[in-house]
């Protein structure tokens, strides 16, 4: 058994192989800030001069979508939950379904380079700049346990130098995204897609070697109850069942994939609306493979330490340095895969970041800063772009520092997408499917979404749930050939969830029982739900105030008067404002795009 020998530690060849990786997404950046004329606009700079086609956008889209959280905190996720975790393939079709069928036409036919500019055609100012500042707000906090959370793992076990790699990562993705624009994160992450699949494969293959066969793995983990896959409770309370991840998963993921400016500013920068569609539908067989790739690398490292627990013997302190110890113990005779691992899992940091760091710029130089100063020229406001991502790569940095003090690492991520994302989902499907809404009630919504998000949210991040909910399954630790005392043998239960705001040995009360112990994953879902339902029930109030008739007879008549254009179906949900605006000009009817 391996536990005998001792894990290997990093070598030469790791930091070479680490090194290249960072070298060649600089490389990169740098080709892109001189080909082709370099960045003259800022369209060029933030859209890729919406030029760009299917296959790129949509590894893109993967890269940026699978942080290092994936590759340390999804197999560490199988390892001690189960493959449940895979019923997430389900949701993600819904979710590519959704965002390319509602969310897609509206944004690409609009021609905007922000989302939050809808938010302003819809609605008003008031709701565009409330969007954008929670968008801005989530996306920093974010990036911050992006950078720091991996680089935390893999330097407990590696003895990788922490800050020198949370400033390398922040430096080099804050260089080619200012240098190379969006066509520079785009084809580093096709780079970086391929770094990802290639340290998954070898530790998959490698796994597979040692354990003797992939049956071999798959015994071990169905005797260990790992292959879990069916659990049809339909309690909110439990963390991960069938529903909680089809129907969570998809308002978590959707609020991610629909209307996320990281996500939306990929795909409308394909040069038609047909190569957008078709770099969603391409990304949903990227992200079906790289789930398929941590589920397995979930179940390696079951079979591996099913009889000697890393995590409850004291190898290692937290679960997400599981994945790096395994490559240390399995890769140790092969000189550079280790280091091939980290830069698998720091290209997950790069993709995820530098995506960030784009969107965070087109938001700002789009929502805060065209609509103040009208008379920039295209090569100024270029060079406030240029200007933006290195002032939000400084800022990312120093989020990592923050997220320093923070507890778990997929929890807290997925917590914060949920508590932001979940509104602003509701408040665009308002918008996109309630033809009636009004920007009054969209701001009412928001704010009440988002007060009940935030107080699930932090309740259960002060007030973790407790084990039967969560349902972690045992770890044994009977096969380790230590000197401990009898009482390690004992399988553990300990809190799987600890965060550095965690409140000790309160009284439990049924407030914290129920309420703060819905899965995380419905956090977005009440947001959602609860933003379009306060939209949608402030409106009705209202209606009752206002003279009802006049108001309905004129909404009619300007449906009836807009010619539908060519350009396939139209959902008839959608309103006819924006289906209209397809002059990409600078204005359209007074209205500044």
């Amino acid at each position: 058994m391996g536990a005998a020998r001792g894990i290997g530690s990093f070598a030469v060849w790791d930091y070479v192989v680490f090194a290249a990786m960072l070298l060649i997404s600089a490389a990169i950046g740098i080709y892109y800030a001189f080909a082709g004329g370099g960045q003259q606009t800022s369209k060029d700079f933030l859209m890729g001069g919406r030029r760009m086609t299917a296959v790129p956008v949509a590894l893109s889209l993967t890269a940026s979508f699978m942080s290092a959280v994936t590759v340390l905190g999804t197999p560490s996720e199988v390892y001690r939950f189960g493959a449940i975790f895979s019923i997430f393939a389900i949701t993600y079709f819904f979710v590519v379904a959704i965002s390319a069928e509602v969310f897609l036409p509206v944004f690409y036919k609009l021609g905007i380079t922000s989302t939050y500019e809808y938010l302003e055609l819809r609605f008003n100012k008031c709701v565009r700049l409330c969007g954008t500042v929670l968008f801005i707000v989530q996306t920093i906090l974010y990036t911050g346990i992006v950078i720091y959370a991996p680089a935390l793992a893999l330097n407990q076990v590696t003895g990788f130098d922490l800050w020198g790699a949370v400033v390398a990562t922040g430096v080099v993705c804050t260089f080619y995204c200012t240098l190379g624009g969006l066509k520079a994160v785009i084809w580093t992450d096709v780079f970086q897609v391929g770094i990802m699949v290639a340290g998954f494969a070898s530790v998959i293959i490698q796994a597979t070697v040692i354990q003797g066969g992939i049956s071999t793995i798959l015994n071990d983990s169905y005797n260990g109850g790992r292959l879990n896959f069916w659990n049809f409770d339909p309690n909110p309370l439990q963390r991960h069942t069938f529903w909680t991840i089809i129907i969570g998963g998809t308002f978590t993921w959707t609020s991610i994939y629909g209307v996320n400016q990281s996500q939306v500013q990929r795909y409308i920068s394909c040069k038609s609306r047909f190569q957008a569609k078709m770099s969603l539908y391409i990304n949903l067989l990227g992200l079906w493979a790289i789930l398929i790739c941590s589920v397995l690398c979930g179940l390696a490292l079951y079979s591996r330490y099913h009889d000697c627990d890393p995590w409850t013997s004291n190898k290692v302190s937290a679960p997400d340095q599981l994945m790096p110890y395994l490559v240390l113990d399995i890769l140790q005779d092969f000189p550079g895969l280790p280091g091939l691992f980290v830069a698998c899992a720091y290209s997950g940091t790069l993709s995820t970041v530098s995506s960030s760091i784009n969107a965070l710029a087109a938001v700002t130089v789009e929502d805060l800063i065209k609509p103040h100063f009208r008379s920039l020229s295209e090569r100024s406001l270029s060079w406030i772009s240029q200007g933006m991502s290195v002032l939000f790569g400084v800022l990312c940095i120093g989020m990592a520092a923050l997220a320093s003090l923070m507890g778990a690492l997929l929890q807290a991520a997925l917590s914060i997408f949920g508590m932001v994302g979940g509104p602003l989902l509701g408040l665009f499907a308002l918008g996109i499917l309630v033809p009636f809404a009004n920007s009054i009630g969209a701001l009412a919504g928001l704010m009440a979404g988002f007060a009940i998000s935030l107080w699930v949210g932090i309740g259960a991040q002060l007030y973790p749930p407790l084990p039967e909910r969560t349902m972690p399954l045992s770890l044994e630790t009977y096969g380790c050939n230590n000197t401990y005392n009898a009482t390690n043998w004992v399988t553990t239960t300990e809190m799987p969830f600890t965060s550095a705001f965690q409140v000790h040995n309160a009284e439990r009360t049924p407030l914290m029982d129920n309420w703060y112990s819905l899965s995380y994953l419905y956090f977005s879902t009440v947001g959602t739900l609860v933003t379009m339902f306060m939209g949608i029930f402030y409106l009705f109030i209202h209606e009752r105030h206002t003279e009802r008739g006049k108001t309905q007879k004129k909404h009619i008549l300007s449906y009836k008067s807009h010619p539908v254009e060519d350009g396939g179906t139209d959902n008839p949900a959608f309103n006819h404002i924006e289906l209209n605006y397809t002059d990409q000009s600078d204005k359209i009817s007074g209205t500044h795009l």
